[in-house]
């Protein structure tokens, strides 16, 4: 068998990119990675991976990123820079074709848009497809798929799409919602992308990819809502701009105004698949809208549920007074405390919480949120515990469950009372330079507009509550080693 070959990767750090570092990776290829700030990718890669620095805009370190590759994909675009974004597209281009016809690089495979050129394309669109025509010219046989939106957790199209639709129960929409497109979830994507580096030498092409249905982004947004149990209303209007749509956009949805703008005018004409061979090329049958919007919600929580929020709290700079830390649509409330004593002592006044042993600070609010409950048919608190002392995955605890514990480390509970959304509840101890350090964590993903207005309305009241339990179980935790 023949030894595989170098594969370079550009545009790692970004969404496309990053995901498809991961799929060459867990198929062990040999791989190199081409980035402005190797240090940013460094800890995210398997040792096996190589990074190397360059900068496609001035061609520095291309020489050298490029020696022995076979296929190297080009996956960069310059949207979010404050300058002219053709003017950067142009350069990068030029000079990655250039260094890559003479490393004998045997394949360049592009990421571009699509869009049909006799609409009137807008800017960025139209610098898609020229850095597309500019790669070809170099003499390297160019595969260049063309995609509309890609949906998945994390995707600027996704990431607008939940943010309008959790924040605005009643949308006024612009006239750019009703344009059909041809959605692509960005597992069918990724499994493209790594299709075609196994394809056998041929000459350039350009093949239009999406996954199977033709929708409007109001037809996407209506079946987010309706996944997440959120009753949405449109009122269409025909005045909004697309630079005034991305004004309104930077106030309501994470994303800046400049880059919502640059999105907008890319989808103010039609994204759909009108050449056909890519089916015919590849053995690949792409997801429906609602499978693709199914897949990104159950990968956001299984990030969630794989996440060490003390990792992520640290990280994130310093906390807002007010609301908590939006993690995705999660809303997150966190607080910590030293303790003079061991990981297992510490655990001990957790594991014995609910029940009998109530919540050690204002049980009687407690009782108030169970009759509450059960008024409006929840389980209140009136199911207590399976067992005072000790707890398994499963067990229910008051109104929460038991999802995740490791004695002597974490507890995490479920809600299972009545609520405009999910609720969990996470303790979590670990060692320190002294003692331990113990970390309470209250979470909660809001069900749109209402969802968020039972959050905050609630937040001073948490704020109350959440401090004299952290405080209530770090004494009981030290009367432990000290009875």
């Amino acid at each position: 068998m023949s030894k595989p070959q170098l594969i370079l990767l550009t545009g790692a750090t970004g969404y496309v990119g990053g995901r498809l570092l991961k799929a060459l990776e867990a198929q062990d290829r040999p791989l190199r990675c081409l980035a402005r700030r190797p240090e940013f990718l460094r800890d995210r890669v398997k040792p096996s991976t190589e990074v190397v620095p360059g900068n496609l805009v001035d061609g520095s370190g291309l020489t050298e990123a490029l020696a022995g590759v076979r296929v190297a994909y080009y996956l960069v675009h310059a949207m979010g820079s404050a300058g002219s974004f053709e003017t950067d597209d142009r350069a990068s281009a030029r000079n990655f074709g250039a260094a890559a016809k003479a490393a004998g690089v045997q394949r360049i495979i592009y990421l571009g848009g699509l869009g049909n050129d006799e609409d009137g394309l807008s800017p960025h669109l139209r610098s898609r497809h020229e850095v597309g025509e500019i790669l070809r010219q170099c003499g390297v046989p160019v595969l260049e798929f063309r995609a509309s939106i890609v949906l998945g957790s994390g995707s600027l199209s996704y990431e607008l799409i939940r943010a309008l639709v959790e924040r605005l129960p009643l949308m006024i929409t612009p006239r750019w919602v009703s344009v059909r497109s041809q959605p692509i979830a960005i597992e069918d994507l990724v499994a493209y992308l790594l299709a075609a580096e196994g394809l056998p030498p041929q000459d350039s092409a350009i093949l239009e990819i999406g996954g199977a249905d033709q929708v409007t982004y109001a037809d996407i947004m209506r079946a987010y809502a309706r996944q997440r149990g959120i009753h949405l209303r449109m009122i269409p209007v025909p005045f909004l701009t697309p630079y005034l749509s991305s004004l309104w956009l930077g106030l309501v949805t994470p994303i800046y105004a400049r880059i919502g703008r640059k999105l907008i005018d890319s989808i103010r004409h039609p994204t759909l698949v009108r050449d056909t061979r890519a089916a015919a090329l590849f053995d690949l049958r792409p997801m429906g809208v609602e499978e693709a919007i199914r897949r990104a919600i159950l990968h956001e929580d299984q990030a969630f549920a794989s996440t060490l929020w003390s990792d992520a709290l640290s990280s994130s700079g310093p906390l807002p007074t007010w609301g908590g830390v939006r993690f995705g649509t999660r809303l997150v409330d966190s607080r910590t405390r030293s303790l003079a004593c061991s990981p297992t002592e510490a655990f001990q006044p957790i594991q014995r919480i609910g029940g009998d042993t109530g919540w050690y600070a204002w049980n009687g609010l407690w009782r108030i949120r169970g009759f509450l409950d059960l008024l409006v048919g929840g389980v209140g608190l009136r199911r207590g515990r399976r067992h005072p002392e000790h707890l398994l995955v499963g067990d229910a605890v008051d109104f929460w469950r038991v999802e995740a514990i490791e004695p002597g480390h974490l507890l995490r509970l479920a809600a299972e009372m009545k609520l405009p959304g999910r609720a969990w509840l996470e303790f979590e101890v670990t060692k320190a330079e002294q003692g331990v350090c113990l970390r309470q964590t209250a979470v909660f993903d809001p069900v749109g507009f209402w969802g968020l207005a039972y959050w905050y309305a609630l937040y001073p009241v948490h704020q109350i509550v959440f401090s004299a339990m952290l405080r209530r179980i770090g004494e009981a935790a030290e009367k432990v080693k000290h009875p």
